[in-house]
């Protein structure tokens, strides 16, 4: 199964249109900014499963701030990111995956793609699919024990992708490996995880 990540299109249907043209998902993950964006597209694409939850510029205060979802064998927390301060550390998103054993941890909130691995878990954020020179989102494929996480520039063809993450996961969590590759047409300099604060 091959899930699309996205966040942050802040009224950008297009471009999400376009992305979902692109991917053939069998699955939608929006993960913020806008509520509404993740709405019409589900409109849009009705045979489409989708998954969202609010960002901090949605108004939902009914909505859960963060969802957890079971994809094959994987659990997978969609949030935001702003409720763990995801722009200056990922401490606490790390220790929210390691406290509820987490195969994958999806975020938004800082426009910046990012797909890491510590420990368990699988770090994804799609960046911005609506803002920016260069709007990224992101892919999650789940099968076979495996979950596979990318990010892609909107307007790269299909092998332009920023980076890619592979693990594997298994249900009990014990045995876990991965490594990270730059693809055809990577971006070269590596992007600094932010699991500690940073100035810059």
């Amino acid at each position: 199964m091959r899930y699309l990540v996205l966040s942050d299109s802040h009224g950008n249907i297009a471009n999400m249109e376009t992305a979902v043209e692109r991917e053939r998902p069998d699955g939608i993950l929006h993960l913020g900014d806008c509520w509404r964006d993740a709405e019409r597209l589900a409109e849009r694409y009705p045979d489409i499963l989708m998954e969202h939850v609010p960002g901090n510029c949605d108004c939902r205060p009914e909505e859960p701030l963060e969802k957890l979802v079971i994809l094959g064998d994987c659990r997978v927390l969609l949030c935001h990111g702003h409720t763990y301060g995801v722009k200056t550390s990922l401490l606490a998103a790390g220790l929210k995956a390691e406290q509820d054993r987490l195969d994958a941890f999806l975020f938004g909130h800082t426009h910046k793609p990012l797909v890491d691995r510590r420990g368990r878990t699988l770090f994804l954020n799609p960046g911005s699919i609506g803002t920016g020179l260069r709007p990224t989102y992101g892919i999650l494929t789940v099968g076979d024990n495996r979950l596979d996480g990318r990010t892609v520039f909107l307007d790269a063809p299909a092998a332009g992708h920023l980076r890619v993450m592979q693990t594997v996961c298994h249900r009990d969590g014990k045995r876990i490996h991965g490594k990270t590759h730059a693809q055809q047409g990577a971006v070269e300099e590596k992007q600094k995880t932010p699991f500690h604060n940073d100035a810059s």
